[in-house]
């Protein structure tokens, strides 16, 4: 449902689509994996996806900046040092554009996500700056007082 460009839904009966894991990052198990973009910023630089897997453990490549929250289920990030991570239903996590997870997944797992598409620091510190001073001026947006 929409509502002036507002996007609203529940992630847990959300109906997705196919979004195969690369054979070569599988490391066991046949793991099926599905997702649905619910929403994207009007530049194209962020979206939100909701994504389930089923079991199987596999590496997973980050291409643009991550920020999961579990819904459902639960998965294992096994680190490099032989710790073990455990993300079950209310868990968030960050992961940055670049990094390479292993996970592990006994049964199953939904997730909300928040991509961001990376941007040279010196370009992301500039649009901060130009927001600030068009908020300064009065251009940029504002909220009605007693609004947070």
């Amino acid at each position: 449902m929409k509502l002036d460009g507002v996007v609203m839904g529940t992630a847990e009966t959300c109906e997705l689509g196919p979004e195969p894991i690369s054979k070569q990052w599988i490391l066991s198990g046949e793991p099926v994996a599905r997702s649905k973009v619910v929403g994207r910023s009007k530049d194209w630089s962020s979206s939100v996806v909701v994504w389930d897997c089923t079991a199987g453990s596999f590496y997973w490549h980050y291409a643009q900046d991550e920020v999961i929250v579990v819904i459902s289920g639960d998965a294992v990030l096994l680190c490099e040092n032989g710790v073990e991570r455990r993300f079950s239903a209310g868990d968030y996590g960050f992961f940055p554009a670049g990094s390479v997870a292993h996970w592990r997944v006994d049964n199953y797992i939904r997730k909300v996500a928040l991509l961001k598409e990376p941007i040279w620091r010196p370009v992301g510190f500039a649009m901060k700056a130009w927001n600030k001073i068009q908020r300064a001026v009065g251009i940029g947006a504002s909220f009605p007082l007693g609004a947070s």
